[in-house]
Formats: C-alpha cells, structure tokens, sequence
C-alpha cells in the first residue's frame, strides 16, 4: 500500500473515532416544581387574562414616563454595556475552542549566509549560502472529543452569558421602577405635608386670635407653632429622599445626575393585577434559572475535557517546501522538499494528576447542579414572597382606609370643640398628629404594594423565556466570524 493511501486511511480512522467522545452526556438536572403557588388563593386574574407577560412589562402600569426611563436603561446603562462585553468575551472564547479542530499551517522562508571554522573539514568551501521557503502543517485529530467538550462547554457558558445580560436587565430595570414609584410616593407625601402645613398655619392663627381675645392660654399658641415648625422640617426632610432616588434614577439610564430631573407627578393609586402562570413554567421564564442551567452543562462538558487525557494523543505534521543555496535555483524542482510524521503520545505516570483533575471536575459540576436547585428554589420563594406581600398589602390598605377616614372625622370634630371651648389645643394636636400619620401610612402603603408587583414581575422573569436564549449553532457560526 502507498504512503499516501496510508495517510488517507489514517485520517478516515481519526474521523471515525472522532465521532465519539467521553465523558458523560448531558441531562438537565431534575427539579421538583409544585402544582400551584401555595400564596395564589384569592389571587386576582389579570383582565384582559394572559398567559404571562411579554415583552415591556412596565407598560402595564400606563405611565408615559415610566415607560421612557425603562427605555433609556437597555440603551445606556453600564452595568447593562458590562455584562454584554462578557457575553462578547464569551462567544469569543467558543471560536478559540473550536480553532483546535482544524490544522495550524505556517508559512516560513529564510536566508542565511555562514562560513566554517578555520581548520574545519568544510572550511575550505568558503563562505555558504542557505535559502529556504516551507509550508508546515499540524494537526492533532480530537479522537477522544476533547476539543468538541471544550467548545460544548464553552457554547454552554456563552449561554449563560447571555442569560446573564437578560438576567441583569431585567434586575435594572425592576430597580428602576421601584425607584421610581418610591419618588412619586415621596411626590405624595410632600403634597400631604404642604397641604398639612397650610393647615397648621391656620391652626396657630385660630389659636393666636383666641389668645389674644383672651380665651386661651399662651400655651396654646407655643404648642401650634411648635407643630407647624415641626411639620416644615418633615417636608424639607422629604425633599433630601426624593432627590437621592432622582439621582439614582439618572445614574440607572446611565446620565450624569446633574444632567436629569423629574417634575412632580401623583402616585399610582394601586398596583395592575399582574398573570402569574403555573410553577412549572418558571423554570422556563427565569433568565437567573436558565443561566444557572447552562452553567451545569459547561460543567459537565469539562468532565469530559478532563476524561480526554486518559487516553493518548495523535500528532500529525506535514511539511513541503524549497530549499537551495542559490537564490535563482530556489523554487526549481531539484530544490523541493517535504516531508509526513505522525506520533503518539500517552501520559503513564503523572502521580495522580489526571485523577485529581477529573475528580475536581466532577466536584465542580456537582457544585453547578446544587446551585441550579437553590437558584430554582429561590425563585420559587420570591414569587410566594411578593405574592403574600401583595395579598396583605391589600387587605391593610383597606384596614387603613379605614382608619384614615376616621382619623380625618375625628380631627373635624376635635377641631370644631376646640373651638367652642369644650377641649384644650392638646387634643387638637393628637388628632392632628394622627391624621397626618395616617395620610402618610396609606401613601406608604400604596409605595410598598406598587414595589411588591414589581418584584413579583421580575421573580416571574418579567416576560423573558429560556427560548430567548442563542441555540448552540448560533454562538458557534458567531465564533467562527469572530475568529475570521
């Protein structure tokens, strides 16, 4: 048989075995998902009803500027730029993995001019030239599938990258809205404590008036006074909190905070009815699930990448080229040379170290696995979580109704003895101290229910889904472009 039908033979069988690979096969890792959230008894159905949410889930609380910010936050947020050069980086290491499939071909031409040593059995001969252009090739075959479980593991990763980025959009964003509804509750609560101040000044002109007339005592107006200063601070108080979440809303749509303001708004009175779907379908709607998933397969591709160098390793080179000691016969026939070598190689003492690095990959996958459980079981607990806080919420809001609607009665007839001089200014004060508590309590009230559904939304994976996700033959076409 001739050398070059053995070189075929050769690659066809390195084709062949290639087609295998050790190391385990992947299967996801089984979780348990409840058949219904236990938090859901009483839960409102969304109208019009969905099966879950889709694309800008803000929109559903209907504010025009909310449904700007949210905009800008995928545009120029850094945190957001950050976490897609990693996914660059990533999609980048899948076409430095998939290199090793393919040979390595150098191209090399020197020129040397040298002369023996006096005495020498070529010094004689002078001075010598020595001309030479090569073309040399190597290859090693992925005969074991190392190289395929590196780039398995390496597309796995890339996709986990991508689920990152989702992951800390969708984070960002939820902190937006929050901030957001925090502020225009801090819009509500400095409406409330103008108005409140407006009426403490009347409060201590009525007193000063009866004082004056002689009805009262100087008390009276000290207390009034000391309650209308009072309540100035709390509203110049409020204003220190409102401009630290401007701030921070600036810097989450990535502006400078001298660059940005809002003008004051009302508060949303209550939060939209939001479609929570099955518990099954949350391991599918979790961008933190999905990267926590693909996390597990990358490292169970590198079980295999570890398992690969117990076995031995084929070299294949090639060599051709033109070599002369005069540079007109260079590329002329006599002066062609080449050359073909193939070699084994088999590791047979290494102290261990092959063993170890397999048992640590094995370590390290079923480190993987446990935190894709826990990420799974957290993302079932935030979901219980909001959708308890909403339940109550809810129904204190109510019990606070009422209890504002009596503070605010109360302080109507507390006012209107005082002034017929049946009670002292003290329970004026208390009545009005309990009516300004009240106010503010429903409006933070009305702040937490609306921050509790947009925790719920981001805990339900805010409309994202695992089919978002790149397919492994995108980032592998990816990487391939990137490497040309």
């Amino acid at each position: 048989m001739s050398a070059s039908k053995i070189g075929i033979a050769a690659v066809c069988t390195c084709v062949i075995i290639a087609g295998c690979a050790v190391g385990p096969d992947y299967l996801r890792p089984k979780t348990s998902a409840p058949a219904a959230y236990k938090e859901m008894t009483g839960w409102k159905t969304a109208e019009p009803r969905d099966d879950e949410l889709r694309g800008a889930w803000w929109e559903i609380y209907a504010d025009p500027v909310l449904n700007g910010l949210e905009a800008e936050v995928s545009v120029s947020n850094q945190t957001l730029a950050q976490a897609e050069a990693q996914f660059r980086q990533a999609r980048a290491l899948v076409a430095q993995a998939r290199a090793g499939y393919f040979p390595v071909i150098d191209l090399s031409a020197s020129t040397s001019r040298s002369r023996a040593a006096s005495g020498s059995a070529t010094a004689s001969r002078g001075a010598v030239s020595s001309h030479s252009i090569a073309l040399d090739a190597s290859w090693e075959p992925d005969l074991w599938g190392r190289v395929r479980r590196t780039v398995e593991a390496n597309v796995a990763s890339a996709q986990a990258s991508a689920a990152d980025i989702e992951s800390t959009r969708l984070s960002l964003q939820a902190e937006l809205a929050q901030n957001y509804f925090a502020l225009r509750a801090l819009d509500a609560q400095q409406q409330i404590l103008e108005e409140t101040v407006q009426a403490f000044e009347g409060s201590l002109k009525l007193t000063q008036n009866r004082y004056n007339a002689g009805v009262v005592a100087r008390i009276d107006v000290v207390q009034a006074e000391s309650q209308l200063r009072t309540t100035q601070a709390q509203l110049l108080d409020v204003g220190v909190a409102r401009a630290q979440f401007e701030h921070a809303i600036a810097v989450l749509i990535g502006k400078p905070p001298a660059e940005f303001s809002l003008a004051r708004a009302p508060l949303p009175p209550a939060p939209p009815a939001v479609p929570v779907g099955l518990p099954s379908e949350l391991l599918e709607r979790r961008p933190d699930i999905a990267s926590a998933e693909r996390r597990v397969a990358a490292a169970n591709a590198q079980i295999g990448v570890a398992q690969a160098a117990y076995f031995p390793a084929l070299s294949l080179s090639a060599s051709a080229g033109f070599q002369s000691a005069a540079l007109g016969q260079l590329l002329s026939a006599p002066a062609r040379f080449w050359s073909l070598g193939a070699s084994l190689a088999q590791t047979i003492f290494d102290a261990g170290l092959r063993r170890a690095r397999t048992a640590q990959a094995v370590a390290v996958y079923d480190a993987t696995v446990a935190s894709y459980r826990q990420t799974v079981l957290s993302g079932f607990q935030e979901v219980e979580d909001n959708l308890a806080a909403l339940r109550i919420l809810e129904q204190e809001t109510l019990v606070q109704a009422e209890a504002l609607a009596g503070a605010r009665l109360a302080l109507e007839l507390t006012l209107n003895q005082y002034k017929s001089g049946i009670v002292s200014y003290l329970n004026v004060l208390t009545a009005q101290t309990t009516a300004l508590a009240a106010e503010r309590t429903a409006v933070d009230l009305r702040n937490r229910r609306l921050a509790a559904s947009v925790l719920l939304i981001r805990a339900l994976g805010g409309g994202w889904s695992a089919s978002l996700l790149p397919p492994a033959l995108q980032i592998n076409n990816a990487g391939a472009a990137a490497k040309r």
